[in-house]
């Protein structure tokens, strides 16, 4: 009699631990029969080898969360993330946009400070320099940051032999 009481305390235990790892691997296991799901439906072969490593990603997740050793922390950073990026997508959605601003309340857009734009010269200079450089075809609209890279070190050439012939000139 005593040996089918300690049985069924063990059971007991044993089923209740059971039914815990269940619910703690569920997400897994969703997850994983999504990706299942997504692999019936037909696709490219590129997108199948992505699934098929996607499947035994998740699958060895799910595998190592019901043996009890899937490590939690992870876990909680990464829903803690989530949430952050979830308040912060809401605040973002929160905010008026330019148009419905314009609409309700045209001197909304007014702004109080003044916009400072730094030139390399000032006065007179800044108008000889404006008429001095010549921007390269090439340079309008660059398609590298080698392009790019090239237009920087040419506006810098030609404003170092423009500031010696400026100096020249006043002196």
């Amino acid at each position: 009699m005593r040996f089918m009481y300690v049985l069924c305390i063990i059971f007991y235990l044993t089923s209740c631990s059971v039914w815990a790892t269940k619910k703690a691997c569920q997400p897994y296991l969703d997850k994983l029969r999504n990706i299942q799901s997504q692999q019936r439906a037909g696709y490219s072969n590129k997108k199948g080898r992505s699934l098929a490593d996607r499947e035994q990603k998740a699958r060895d997740k799910w595998w190592l969360c019901q043996q009890g050793k899937l490590k939690t922390a992870k876990n909680k950073k990464t829903k803690k993330k989530t949430k952050k990026t979830n308040k912060a997508m809401a605040s973002i959605k929160q905010l008026p946009t330019l148009h419905s601003i314009s609409k309700s309340d045209p001197k909304a857009l007014s702004f109080t400070s003044s916009l400072t734009i730094k030139a390399k010269f000032k006065g007179r200079k800044q108008q000889a320099w404006l008429d001095y450089y010549q921007q390269p075809k090439k340079c309008q609209q660059p398609k590298s940051t080698k392009i790019f890279a090239f237009c920087l070190e040419d506006e810098q050439r030609q404003q170092a032999e423009f500031d010696r012939q400026y100096q020249t000139m006043t002196y």
